[in-house]
């Protein structure tokens, strides 16, 4: 079976996205966001776009959505999927890293099993304004009105905050969710 990839995207976590990853027995491979397409296509049977500083600096990512693979993105991961598919991706209200307590209005795939609220990690610097076509919203917050969206017929789906940090309730259950869709 082939594993997931983790993108690096620079950012400060995508390290612990890949340890939360081997800490469910879920193999993964961190690997640049420079990877040729046709490589990522090959090796991988499900891509998570980690986070980074600026969208500017996500390499191939958006060329990653596009492989018929599920896809999870996370934070700026979020960004790359919502421009690609015709979204809008504005400064946030929030800066910085913080607690936000986010309400689930679509408990479907990548979200299954978690309670109407909870409380999540997250940065704001830089938020979806706009759903691209297609999406539906999942997730919202009173400071962010998209904090997670979906293409379900895609298997694309993307967070706001990050589950890999222990600061986010249950944000393992995340990765059981998309390892699962990726399987089928």
């Amino acid at each position: 079976m082939l594993p997931l990839c983790v993108v690096n995207n620079y950012g400060q976590f995508n390290h612990l996205i890949l340890r939360a990853l081997r800490d469910l027995d879920i193999e993964a491979k961190l690997i640049p966001n420079t990877t040729p397409v046709e490589q990522v296509r090959e090796g991988y049977m499900g891509i998570i776009l980690g986070g980074g500083p600026d969208i500017a600096r996500a390499g191939l990512s958006s060329q990653y959505l596009h492989l018929d693979r599920p896809v999870l993105g996370i934070c700026l991961g979020l960004h790359v999927i919502a421009e690609e598919f015709g979204g809008k991706v504005h400064s946030g209200q929030k800066g910085g890293y913080g607690a936000v307590t986010i309400t689930i209005t679509d408990h479907q795939g990548i979200l299954e099993g978690y309670p109407e609220t909870m409380q999540v990690w997250a940065s704001h610097a830089d938020e979806v304004i706009s759903l691209p076509p297609e999406f539906k919203r999942l997730a919202t917050s009173s400071i962010c009105g998209n904090e997670a969206i979906a293409h379900p017929e895609k298997q694309i789906f993307g967070i706001q905050w990050h589950p890999e940090v222990s600061h986010t309730f249950e944000g393992y259950r995340i990765f059981e969710n998309f390892y699962k869709m990726c399987q089928t």
